[in-house]
């Protein structure tokens, strides 16, 4: 079993907040690691996905009255999202009492926005964290495995390559056939895998709904609409431009990925390492990989973006930390990385006070314009020596 860096976090929040709540698509670990938390102390575990420990929380008061000495884990939360309304008024009458954390371990298969809205009323009394899949830091073995089958547990423990893209065909599968029609509006199977098959062919692109919706004959309202969703499900990750004025025209719309790199290569049918070597998405795969490890690591006070101007200029990921310290990152998948023009004139505009270069090497050097070229984990690192 691969130990996930967010249990300590979860453990050492519980005993300051009343309630947590962790985020994360279904199948990337959250019960597993809820129940290795539970271990440790004294807990009750509810999936509200089954329709008999639905019905023991349809009066939660009275289920909390009979619990009140354990940590009350609660599954697929999303499930249920009028309880939140309810759960104030037993944290606020808990801390009355002189007990004020460790109530409540909430898992949603959400984005942490969406619950965010259920929950209002726990505002000041709950914390969010999102778990990510299994990343370069927590992951042993070789990154291009990593790369090829994703951080989703089952896919990347599979005994082998085949077994792994079965593991993540059938969870496409799931998704599409139960869960999307369970969380979100009635969409057709079909449509919704031609849009994520296309955002895969299209990993990193600029995302362009109008010519979306006529490959699907659809609107563009009703491509938002899907990409709305899949956003709030976690499984896809829109990176918003840096467009701040600096007196140029900039690139407005947002870049789209898909989280998981295992999840992308399923859809397109890429069995191998050396099938994902020779296949067109794979800088783009790349890119979303190394973008969704950085960012299960950055700290609360930075934010992402990309640069681009519509003259070439561009930066693949801009990391702008409190106090307005900008990091810019572009990110190769070659082991002799070479930069752009475009990047040291984005860097230029941005006014960046710091500049990497993400690379398939295991070796962190200087290039010039003091510009790091550094590994993946390297840079994760120095991300978490921020925090």
């Amino acid at each position: 079993m691969i130990i996930r860096r967010l249990e300590d976090k979860i453990k050492q929040t519980l005993q300051r907040i009343p309630s947590v709540a962790l985020m994360g698509p279904r199948q990337i670990g959250k019960t597993t690691l809820a129940l290795n938390i539970s271990e440790g102390i004294p807990s009750v575990y509810l999936d509200l996905e089954n329709s008999l420990d639905l019905e023991r929380v349809a009066d939660i008061n009275t289920f909390h009255e009979q619990n009140s000495d354990k940590l009350i884990i609660l599954d697929e939360v999303q499930r249920k999202p009028e309880m939140f309304t309810s759960l104030r008024g037993i944290i606020d009458t808990e801390r009355r009492k002189g007990k004020k954390s460790g109530h409540f371990l909430f898992l949603g298969s959400a984005s942490i926005d969406l619950l965010q809205q259920s929950s209002e009323s726990l505002a000041g009394r709950i914390a969010y964290i999102e778990l990510n899949g299994i990343d370069a830091l927590e992951y042993s073995g070789a990154l291009n495995t990593l790369w090829l089958r994703g951080g989703f547990p089952e896919s990347l423990l599979s005994s082998n390559d085949k077994n792994s893209l079965d593991w993540r065909r059938d969870f496409i599968r799931t998704y599409l056939e139960r869960d999307i029609p369970q969380l979100g509006p009635r969409i057709p199977a079909h449509s919704l895998e031609r849009f994520w098959t296309m955002l895969a062919h299209s990993q990193g692109g600029v995302v362009n709904s109008s010519q979306l919706a006529r490959s699907l004959e659809v609107s563009a309202t009703t491509v938002n609409r899907y990409l709305d969703l899949m956003v709030d499900l976690l499984l896809v990750r829109r990176l918003q431009p840096w467009t701040f004025n600096i007196g140029k025209r900039l690139v407005r719309s947002p870049k789209i990925y898909i989280r998981d790199s295992g999840i992308t290569h399923a859809l397109l049918n890429i069995v191998a390492y050396n099938d994902l070597l020779s296949h067109p998405v794979v800088g783009g795969s790349w890119e979303g990989f190394v973008i969704e490890n950085l960012l299960s690591v950055l700290p609360a006070n930075a934010l992402p973006y990309y640069y681009g101007t519509p003259g070439g200029a561009e930066i693949d990921l801009v990391l702008e930390f409190s106090g307005n310290e900008k990091w810019a990152i572009e990110i190769k998948r070659s082991s002799s990385p070479a930069l752009s023009k475009g990047f040291h004139i984005a860097c230029d505009d941005i006014k960046a006070d710091r500049r990497f270069v993400v690379y398939a090497g295991d070796h962190r050097f200087t290039m010039r314009e003091n510009i790091v070229a550094i590994p993946i984990q390297e840079l994760m690192q120095e991300l978490l020596n921020r925090h």
